[in-house]
């Protein structure tokens, strides 16, 4: 077990409409088996022993499963790893290190407090058509349902997104367009959810547009910081399946 003493650069914001600034904070004795959030709960720790205001930032599960932990931290969305920034651990980092955290940046994502931002555009948008409510009847037996394995596993890494953001945070343009598209894709690929396959589409990119984030840049850079490796390909299919339905629209 090795300890580290660090230098933290952090973003602190009141709320959306007050002026931002990075303010800086030395921590020491850190042990390098501590996870990234855990470093942050010493440090506000030691704030409360000073009467400070402690540092806000989102969390739930910490597990990797939930996205809550939405931190940009040296200008990466999570972090230098590939993970959640829960799973992101301190041993990523070196004894007398500087480390930049800051909120994700979006026009779409308004800053709540510090490093804690409002996702509930994310909501919205899977409010608008990213479910099944026909009336599909009783659950069938899984080994019934007609799905080839290659386009259950398609479905099923799609599904794997867990809306933390982090495509958002690493897009110039904060375009959403990745966690829409595993949305629609995972549902468009399964028997379940064609019925309502063509409004979804539909739906769900007019709500993409109207919470304000922007086009894809087709960069590549959401897939490179998504902690659960969503595939760029799942951006393509939504365009065919957008493309599709305003295609053979019935409104007017």
């Amino acid at each position: 077990m090795n300890t580290m003493n660090l230098t933290l650069k952090i973003w602190r914001q009141p709320n959306a409409k007050a002026k931002g600034e990075m303010k800086s904070y030395k921590i020491s004795g850190i042990n390098d088996h501590m996870s990234f959030l855990e470093m942050l709960d010493v440090l506000n720790e030691d704030l409360q022993k000073k009467n400070e205001d402690p540092v806000v930032f989102d969390h739930d599960c910490r597990e990797g499963i939930c996205g809550s932990c939405s931190l940009v931290i040296n200008g990466r969305p999570h972090g230098p790893q590939q993970t959640t920034t829960c799973q992101l651990h301190m041993r990523s980092f070196k004894d007398g290190d500087t480390i930049y955290i800051e909120p994700w940046r979006a026009k779409a994502f308004p800053v709540i407090k510090d490093l804690m931002v409002d996702r509930s555009a994310f909501d919205r948008i899977q409010h608008s058509g990213g479910y099944v409510s026909v009336n599909t009847g009783s659950a069938q037996d899984a080994n019934n349902l007609p799905i080839g394995k290659e386009i259950a596993d398609e479905a099923f890494n799609s599904a794997t997104c867990i809306g933390c953001g982090a495509c958002v945070a690493a897009c110039k343009n904060a375009s959403a367009m990745l966690f829409v598209s595993a949305k629609i894709s995972q549902l468009a690929m399964l028997p379940q959810g064609q019925a309502e396959r063509k409004k979804r589409a539909e739906s769900m990119v007019a709500q993409m547009d109207a919470e304000g984030f922007g086009a894809c840049t087709n960069t590549g850079a959401c897939s490179a910081e998504c902690p659960k490796e969503i595939s760029m390909a799942n951006i393509a299919m939504m365009n065919r399946e957008y493309l599709g339905a305003k295609l053979t629209s019935e409104a007017v």
